[in-house]
């Protein structure tokens, strides 16, 4: 499997600011690639530059094994682009609107029929393909949008920001159409400020912080770097914390104490044999505990780790 996209250190300035310094990236072709950064780190730049957009100050990047400063007409029909904002029209029905954007992409009429129609059967909206955008909810306008993306089958997607705005519901349709596209060999760049929609989608994450590429690798990879896995444990009586930390079999500077939640937590590097050493000297103490689970590092403290901001910039 070659890589679709690769880009070697790229550079883009706006006047004193450097929004890409330098980014490395490659993403496999056939997967999601996650992209994900705080606010300013680059993550939008890097898309306009590889959609052809923007050209880079330095470097080299390639979409399709194509230049894209220097083959930018055989990037882009190679390509399909789902923006943060839908670029629908609502007075239209769903059919209309991939027929017109079929005619934009010169498909001619039969065939951007044909083409919508495909489309509508794939993202579940064969059924609501008369009825007009503004009466879509919003799941469904977005999978609409996604459909209208892929109206000339592009060998790479980007999605940037893909579920903005949307409710669970919502969120949840647009991943299983991304999941779609994906089994049939379209590869994605996925920007995203949900850090449990990489989770969820992303084969490999690449973390960006002011225009460089700090991090790499897969969900699993990434929270390993956090230091593996933790025990949490809740108990009933939230006054038996100091006497839980004290008899339990852990590294006591690795404690970790939530006196408001009844917490406990400690990272671990036997999973099974921590858990049961765990439970045995709380029985034998009779200290009762509510809940005990192991469990990774999450995608939110990778992203605090590493890049030292809080999720909610991303």
């Amino acid at each position: 499997m070659t890589d679709a996209i690769v880009v070697e250190g790229v550079r883009k300035r706006y006047g004193d600011k450097a929004a890409l310094d330098g980014l490395e990236l490659a993403v496999r072709g056939g997967t999601v690639h996650g992209l994900l950064g705080p606010n300013g780190a680059g993550k939008t730049t890097a898309v306009r530059v590889l959609t052809t957009l923007l050209r880079p100050d330095e470097g080299r990047a390639e979409v399709a094994g194509h230049d894209v400063a220097r083959e930018a007409g055989r990037v882009r029909r190679r390509i399909g682009l789902l923006g943060q904002h839908a670029a629908l029209d609502e007075e239209l029905g769903g059919r209309q609107n991939l027929e017109m954007f079929g005619r934009l992409y010169h498909l001619g009429t039969r065939h951007a029929r044909v083409r919508a129609d495909e489309l509508l059967e794939r993202f579940g909206l064969a059924d609501t393909g008369r009825k007009a955008v503004k009466q879509y909810s919003g799941g469904m306008r977005r999978r609409l949008d996604l459909a209208a993306s892929l109206i000339t089958d592009p060998e790479v997607l980007f999605l940037d920001e893909p579920t903005t705005g949307l409710d669970p519901r919502g969120r949840t349709e647009v991943w299983g159409a991304v999941r779609s596209l994906v089994g049939g060999g379209t590869t994605v760049l996925l920007t995203t400020q949900y850090l449990e929609e990489a989770d969820q989608l992303a084969d490999r994450i690449s973390v960006v912080d002011r225009g460089q590429v700090i991090a790499d690798g897969t969900a699993d990879e990434l929270k390993a770097k956090t230091g593996g896995d933790r025990i949490d444990v809740v108990l009933r009586d939230g006054g038996q914390l100091g006497a839980a930390v004290a008899l339990l079999p852990l590294e006591k500077a690795d404690i970790s104490v939530d006196a408001d939640r009844r917490l406990l937590s400690a990272p671990v590097t036997d999973r099974m044999a921590a858990l049961a050493d765990a439970v045995r000297a709380l029985e034998e103490a009779g200290i009762e505990a509510e809940d005990i689970a192991l469990r990774r590092p999450t995608l939110d403290e990778v992203f605090l780790h590493l890049t030292g901001k809080p999720e909610e910039a991303a």
